[in-house]
């Protein structure tokens, strides 16, 4: 007789699944299998993962760097299988969730377009999960990232968020009543490309003037290399420490430096707060939030970045000093954040993926019930007219 396996079609049943899942987020996490999970989260140097439990703590990380750009995405994609299979042996994996730095669609299938990435158009779930034996989910890294602070993090409690991620670029998500607004073709919360200087930097993204170009690690090195390649006085300590190798002026290096009482690096750090802040305003103005969590690594500088942040912020608000002012706090689980989530998230799909399947289960046992029955109901009157 055929088995249920004769009969279930995986892939298909996987992708009905994953569709289902952001409906109803806020009030299925809370009953999603306690059962531990890999997150994977993507960005533009590095590929992070994780095994991360029920209650968003880390049991293991593993980290490498982000494989060329210019290479297949088939290299990313086998440096994401390697990593979960790595955690697997040591741990009892149920679901993959993956933050990937890029645009995603709305099925949470396909990454549509990665700045700082070889992906276009890359069915990323499916080519994933085609490899590994769980359940997979894709989303936008800094959905990921929100997801964790809204549920562990800076962001618990709160009912209407956003969340800014500083890292390579500019990362953004929108938390409304506990559910991610991934928008009608999944790219929602793409702030680092808003325009804010018409004519401005290029960006990867094709454009000129995005305010990641403005605000970010990028904006951070870019504009410390210049004033260190033309031998600006300013730029003296900076260049001394990294002994005049200029390519090895980093993000983290600018901020030790500025901790330290460096004033230029003080400086950078200010003038990145201030574009963070006049961009923060003009999301207020549209979206209204109780709440801005900063995330990402450049967040690292702490008061540096979010003071200065705020100040500009408080100046460019819309109707200052006639409304409510969101809180603007930096984000609580680090770098750790969009892995966190992912993880969590993946949560969810196995929870209904195990559902759908358990169904389906229970659905063909009847019908093997009913066939078993048909079936001796058949032998049982062809043995009677035989013996008449």
């Amino acid at each position: 007789m055929s088995t249920y396996r004769d009969f279930t079609h995986r892939g298909s049943a996987r992708a009905t699944v994953l569709r289902t899942v952001g409906t109803r987020e806020r009030r299925s996490h809370l009953t999603a299998p306690r059962v531990p999970t890999v997150g994977i989260d993507i960005g533009g140097t590095k590929v992070m993962a994780g095994v991360v439990d029920a209650d968003g703590n880390i049991l293991e990380t593993l980290r490498t760097e982000t494989p060329d750009k210019s290479k297949s995405p088939k290299v990313v994609e086998d440096t994401i299988v390697e990593l979960v299979l790595d955690l697997s042996d040591r741990h009892d994996v149920h679901a993959v969730g993956i933050g990937a730095a890029g645009w995603v669609d709305a099925d949470r299938s396909k990454v549509l377009f990665a700045p700082h990435l070889a992906w276009r158009d890359e069915p990323l779930r499916d080519a994933i999960a085609s490899r590994l034996v769980v359940p997979v989910m894709v989303d936008n890294d800094a959905n990921t990232a929100a997801w964790a602070e809204w549920r562990f993090g800076a962001g618990r409690g709160e009912d209407h968020l956003v969340m800014i991620t500083l890292g390579t670029g500019i990362g953004g998500a929108i938390l409304e009543d506990g559910h991610v607004k991934r928008g009608k073709y999944g790219v929602a919360g793409e702030f680092g490309h808003m325009q804010v200087v018409p004519g401005g930097h290029r960006c990867p993204c094709g454009n000129r003037g995005c305010w990641e170009q403005y605000s970010s690690g990028n904006a951070l090195v870019r504009e410390a290399r210049e004033l260190a390649a033309a031998d600006s006085p300013v730029a003296h300590g900076l260049i001394e420490r990294v002994k005049g190798n200029i390519p090895e002026i980093t993000g983290p290096l600018i901020t030790e430096l500025a901790r330290e009482g460096d004033a230029m690096c003080v400086e950078l750090l200010q003038d990145i707060g201030q574009w963070l802040g006049v961009g923060i305003a003009n999301l207020a103005a549209a979206l209204d939030p109780s709440c801005f969590v900063i995330g990402g690594g450049v967040s690292a500088a702490d008061d540096l970045l979010i003071g200065p942040a705020r100040d500009a912020f408080k100046r460019h608000l819309t109707g200052r000093g006639y409304r409510p002012e969101a809180r603007i706090a930096k984000a609580q689980l680090g770098p750790e954040a969009g892995m966190v989530g992912a993880a969590d998230l993946a949560r969810l799909v196995a929870r209904r993926f195990r559902r759908t399947n358990r169904r389906r289960v229970e659905r063909y046992e009847r019908y093997a019930q009913f066939y078993d029955q048909a079936a001796t109901t058949i032998r049982n009157t062809r043995g009677t007219r035989n013996a008449e």
